[in-house]
């Protein structure tokens, strides 16, 4: 009788705890994948390879000095490496900026042209443009952000202004999108970027 007891009361509570374990193990990858989700996944941009480049016209400015600029234009000259970041002057971003700079000759050579994009410190574009891109490159500002709406690269923050991704998109002179590359760590993009459009250059051979 002794054993029966208390083997009927052993199998409840066992399977009990069993159940229990099994819920917090749930509700632990639950919540985890919950904030994951919300982490921008580091190589990955929403508008992917293969879709057509929403075009855009804004106020940008090269070494300093303003002008309006096309993308459809721009894409008339060769690929674009549109590039969004952050804000102007702040590190990870001035960092971007002087890598894409130092390599803004080699995208030269291969018939591409640097375009950067942010929604960020927008007053200080021009400056940017000369400062820390070293006049390489031409810089746009996007107000309010919403030219990076439509590329699906937007940072949302609570009670700051909206501002977009690290997100770099190479875009062939036909409006296609090559290459889609999201990461907050600006080294990548330079290095992801320029293979992208060597491989479109070997492509024309």
């Amino acid at each position: 009788m002794g054993v029966e007891v208390v083997a009927a009361d052993v199998v409840p509570r066992f399977e009990v705890e069993t159940q229990v374990k099994m819920l917090m193990k749930f509700a632990f990858s639950l919540g985890l994948g919950l904030s994951l989700a919300v982490i921008p996944a580091q190589g990955i941009a929403a508008l992917q390879q293969g879709a057509k480049a929403p075009d855009f016209t804004l106020n940008a400015a090269q070494g300093g000095k303003p002008f309006s600029l096309s993308l459809k234009q721009t894409l008339k000259k060769g690929p674009v490496v549109l590039y969004f970041f952050p804000a102007a002057f702040t590190p990870g971003c001035t960092m971007e900026a002087h890598l894409f700079a130092e390599s803004s000759d080699d995208f030269n050579r291969l018939g591409a042209r640097v375009v950067g994009v942010t929604a960020g410190n927008i007053e200080r574009v021009a400056e940017f443009s000369k400062s820390e891109c070293r006049d390489k490159f031409a810089v746009a500002a996007d107000p309010g952000a919403k030219i990076a709406a439509k590329y699906d690269t937007l940072l949302q923050r609570p009670n700051q202004p909206t501002i977009s991704n690290r997100t770099s998109f190479v875009i062939a002179p036909n409006g296609t999108i090559l290459l889609s590359y999201t990461d907050s760590k600006p080294q990548a993009h330079i290095e992801k970027t320029m293979a992208a459009v060597r491989a479109w250059k070997a492509r024309q051979r």
